[in-house]
């Protein structure tokens, strides 16, 4: 019961940072800010309680509080498997110092900007109920995004852009289509590739990714690992 707590409470942490992050930068209003919106949504759909996002948004229109800057790291992990690691942090030395004790501690390599990145693409993805293809596709085209992939699974259709176009997709799809709700609305990197990891390197494997979920600066890890 502890640790699911504790796992909750690391989840409503990162997401407090990063509305409180996204709305000091983009402004306050969802309406205005579409990454702030998203990212709201997206809290919601995780159970993220309504008082910690409009606490993180009343922190961030007071204009006072911590100064957070993004911070990636690339490496890797256990069985060689490609990691990107993405954080919001006020101390980069810290940060940089805790990430990558994670790594040293697994017999893992840390290494510079571009190490990794280059297996990924970095993409704004939209989920959303959908049975029109052609027509997403249309619209998408006419408001000159530049559509790297629609796939159709279920109803719904995904929608992958590069993570540069994700304003003016996501301004599209909600132009073009009023009613629109998005299971998925964000930006992320997705493996080009994958490393398979040996069964004796799985236990490295899950220690190296609980040391990462234990830091605070850190919001998401990205891999190409498969177990």
């Amino acid at each position: 019961m502890a640790k699911t707590s504790d796992a909750k409470a690391r989840v409503y942490s990162r997401y407090a940072r990063e509305i409180y992050v996204c709305a000091k930068s983009g402004g306050c209003e969802p309406e205005g800010n579409l990454s702030l919106r998203g990212l709201i949504e997206r809290a919601k759909r995780e159970q993220v309680p309504t008082h910690v996002i409009e606490n993180a948004i009343k922190k961030a229109q007071g204009g006072a509080g911590e100064d957070y800057s993004p911070a990636r790291y690339e490496g890797f992990g256990p069985g060689g498997c490609m990691v990107i690691i993405e954080c919001l942090t006020d101390n980069p030395n810290r940060t940089f110092g805790d990430v990558r004790l994670c790594f040293t501690k697994t017999d893992c390599k840390i290494g510079t900007q571009g190490t990794t990145s280059h297996s990924f693409d970095h993409c704004a993805i939209f989920k959303f109920a959908h049975d029109d293809e052609e027509a997403v596709m249309e619209c998408l085209l006419e408001a000159e995004v530049d559509l790297s992939d629609i796939e159709d699974e279920d109803g719904s259709l995904s929608v992958f852009v590069p993570h540069t176009e994700y304003f003016k997709a996501k301004t599209a799809l909600m132009e073009g289509f009023p009613d629109i709700e998005f299971e998925v609305d964000e930006i992320q990197f997705i493996p080009k590739g994958s490393t398979p990891i040996a069964e004796e390197h799985r236990d490295q494997f899950n220690k190296f990714m609980n040391m990462l979920d234990d830091l605070d600066d850190v919001q998401r890890v990205y891999h190409d690992a498969v177990l």
